[in-house]
């Protein structure tokens, strides 16, 4: 896909959302350009005009004219567009088509929101309250164990093979460790979560993608 133009990603150093999007341009092996913005200009011009919504990621694919955010909708935009031979994802109308669909929603309604929260009453909300943040810590431990469950016997989530959708669980697990501390063990008390993600991790494309997120980190 030499011949592509650069897709434009705005995104943020730390957010996991924006590098869900990355793994997949490393997968689909597409060129991009990422654009890191704090978290004051995404809520204002120029950017709102990009994302109403005034957050990460969002992308402006100069090969189609299509501008779009939310990380799921990017995610099925890219595959649907770069990946015809389905190499990472599912033919249309396929029962693992669906299945991909069932996840990737579970990730954006389940892992992503919870996960976020959890982070914020632990790291960042200005009054400590406890019990908002052992209720988000549970549900880490909740959707951990759907994950846990739904992996075993399997090595990937949908049809036998690795897709995009087991990519975009992988951004979030990075933060357990911060908001959870010595009391969630991944290798102890999810074995095939855990195994699942390391062998997610293992993958160049993905391994790329969180050697540039901590090369970003580092930077800004």
């Amino acid at each position: 896909m030499s011949s592509l133009k650069p897709i434009t990603l705005y995104s943020h150093a730390t957010g996991p959302n924006p590098w869900k999007v990355v793994m997949l341009f490393n997968e689909l092996n597409l060129p991009y350009e990422s654009k890191y913005l704090q978290f004051p200009d995404m809520k204002k011009q120029p950017y709102e005009s990009v994302n109403i919504n005034g957050r990460v990621p969002a992308i402006e694919d100069p090969n189609t004219g299509i501008t779009i955010w939310e990380s799921g909708a990017i995610l099925e935009y890219l595959v649907e567009t770069y990946d015809k031979q389905n190499n990472i994802s599912f033919k249309q109308g396929t029962p693992e088509y669906y299945a991909a669909k069932q996840w990737l929603h579970f990730q954006m309604s389940g892992q992503g929101p919870y996960f976020g929260q959890a982070t914020w009453f632990t790291r960042f909300h200005p009054e400590k309250l406890e019990s908002a943040r052992v209720r988000y810590v549970n549900e880490v431990r909740r959707v951990s164990d759907v994950l846990n469950r739904a992996l075993q016997g399997k090595e990937y989530l949908v049809g036998g093979k690795y897709s995009f959708v087991d990519a975009a669980f992988v951004p979030w697990y990075g933060i357990v460790p911060a908001i959870t501390g010595d009391t969630f063990d991944l290798e102890k008390d999810f074995p095939n979560l855990n195994a699942w993600l390391n062998r997610i991790k293992a993958r160049p494309a993905i391994a790329k993608a969180l050697k540039e997120k901590a090369d970003a980190m580092a930077a800004h």
